[in-house]
């Protein structure tokens, strides 16, 4: 008679039975993955959130609003684009030639590209756009940049630009994407803003436009793109992307947090912990952005003194700063070029924090604290009274430049200055303290390109309003480097001259330089391929965006 299993056996064979087929299916899994990869296929929806709301979808028209910026890129295409590392690269035009003094562009287009309603695209496109760019009944705010530029249709495929002089900036200008001229010639300039098409785009990039709701209210609530599978460059993987705006960012970072969209950029570094609960990972790209105590020695008698301005300099633990204000996504910036721009000078590291070293160049400078009252004083001049240390701080009131504050405050405190503080809405910043040069001691940022001009910032020209030397510096050693960097039509002996500046702004002193702030971009991990590194804009973080997938197919691994 045939034995007959206990419980205990029978439960144990099903258990080793079990565990031999996990065991074996984990084997062939093992050899599976080790033969095949992941690799991108097509499909898909991205979806994200914006704060604020498309107006003029137009690069002709498009100002300083962030949205239309950011669904530009996506939709059309300029001259040039830069690429994931910040570099300017060819794009609508195939490649270019520069004439010898600098002044004449020869840009020859790609052939067979299309707008996305089929039409051809050709020179006289490019021709149409910089021409209503300097046109002012289209009011476009770009025109100040391009002003004097001729634009001469050479044929089909070739264009001319000429400029008046050189200028070190003029290729981030062919960044501007182009715009349709069978689209927009029949519109009245003066009405151009009016234009369905503004909303309604047409353009070349790699997304094309699909529709746009509103709520009851009639503001625009999201906007539908759907890839261009005519694009010249490589077809987007994403099938589709969705937008949706808010009104602010908390209205954004909650339906984030919701899981209501994929991604949020421009993340606040205080609101990292709550974009981490949600699992997503966070891309940092560097940016052209960098953040300043700008010194109005005008203003201050301690601060026209340099050595006060060193000492404050070494005072300052911007380790400290950018990892209690930014979360440490960021890097110090010793100069007005960042490491990452044409020109940088990598010679230049600052001068390193020592509150010792900082108090010693006090006392050898003469500033002491004879009253005992913690406030260094001095007699300057012929004057019978001893000028106290102080100094009035300035800032706006970000939340990030009001720790910066507070923590520039503490630091100076402890070697024997009395620092004041003020703040301002970032409008009465402009207007009240900037425009008039109020100030003694301002935090501000300035926002450049990658090849940036610097003469905008640093030349002497440019110390009143509605120039932006905010640091009132005034050297004729650095105008006249500035002035050679800015006429000549060599990129090397406008490195050169950029570098040297470098050197002689740092030993003046007319600025602390304190971090470049990273631009945060949180996205699903189910969202692959973002290889960008630098972005000189919010609005190009899509750059590349073609190759970005979110699914995938595995395939046999090639031998």
């Amino acid at each position: 008679m045939p034995k007959v299993l206990s419980k205990k056996e029978y439960y144990g064979i099903i258990t080793l039975s079990l565990l031999t087929l996990f065991f074996a299916c984990a084997s062939l899994w093992t050899v599976y993955t080790e033969h095949t990869m992941l690799v991108p296929r097509y499909g898909g929806t991205y979806t994200e959130a914006l704060v604020g709301e498309p107006q003029f979808i137009n690069p002709v028209l498009a100002g300083i609003n962030d949205v239309d910026r950011a669904i530009a890129t996506l939709i059309y295409s300029g001259l040039l684009k830069y690429d994931g590392e910040g570099n300017i690269v060819p794009d609508l035009a195939e490649r270019y030639d520069v004439s010898e003094n600098g002044k004449e562009y020869t840009f020859f287009l790609r052939n067979n590209i299309l707008w996305h309603d089929g039409k051809s695209f050709t020179a006289d496109d490019v021709v149409f756009t910089f021409t209503a760019i300097a046109d002012p009944r289209y009011g476009s705010p770009q025109r100040v940049g391009l002003q004097g530029l001729l634009v001469e249709r050479i044929d089909d495929m070739t264009v001319k630009l000429t400029l008046p002089y050189p200028h070190t900036q003029f290729l981030d200008k062919l960044t501007i994407g182009i715009v349709p001229k069978h689209i927009w010639e029949g519109i009245n300039p003066r009405n151009a803003n009016l234009a369905d098409a503004n909303l309604e785009p047409i353009g070349t990039g790699p997304y094309r436009f699909v529709k746009f709701t509103k709520d009851k209210y009639g503001a625009i609530i999201s906007f539908s793109l759907e890839a261009n599978t005519h694009f010249y460059g490589s077809t987007p993987f994403i099938d589709a992307i969705d937008l949706y705006f808010y009104q602010t960012n908390e209205e954004a970072l909650q339906a984030y947090r919701d899981g209501d969209v994929m991604g949020i950029s421009g993340i606040a570094p205080r609101d990292m912990d709550a974009i981490k609960k949600r699992g997503s990972e966070v891309h940092t790209f560097a940016t052209p952005k960098y953040f300043a105590v700008f010194f109005n020695q005008t203003n201050s008698k301690p601060l026209a003194d340099r050595q006060v301005r060193e000492a404050l300099w070494r005072a300052t633990d911007r380790d400290a700063i950018i990892r209690d204000v930014l979360g440490g996504n960021g890097i110090i910036a010793n100069s007005p070029i960042l490491p990452w721009l044409t020109g940088h000078n990598a010679d230049i590291i600052g001068y390193p924090y020592s509150q010792d070293e900082a108090r010693n160049i006090l006392n050898n400078a003469g500033w002491k604290d004879k009253n005992a009252d913690g406030v260094r004083e001095k007699i300057i001049g012929t004057s019978k009274e001893a000028t106290d240390l102080t100094i009035t701080l300035i800032t706006s009131d970000s939340p990030e430049l009001l720790k910066t504050q507070e923590m520039l405050r503490d630091q100076w405190t402890a070697i024997g200055a009395e620092v004041l503080i003020e703040n301002y809405t970032l409008d009465e910043v402009k207007q009240k303290i900037i425009k008039p040069r109020k100030y003694e001691a301002l935090i501000f940022g300035e926002a450049l390109t990658q090849y940036p001009d610097p003469y905008l910032f640093w030349h002497s020209s440019q110390k009143k309003d509605p120039g932006l030397n905010l640091a009132l510096y005034d050297n004729k050693g650095a105008d006249q480097l500035l002035e050679t960097a800015r006429d000549t039509a060599s990129q090397d002996e406008r490195n050169a001259a950029i570098v040297k500046l470098q050197d002689t702004i740092h030993a003046d002193i007319p600025a602390l330089f304190l971090y470049s702030p990273a631009y945060l971009y949180a996205i699903d991990t189910d969202v692959k391929g973002i290889a960008a590194t630098a972005i000189s804009t919010a609005a190009r973080r899509f750059i590349g965006i073609e190759r970005w997938y979110i699914k995938t197919d595995r395939v046999k691994k090639i031998q």
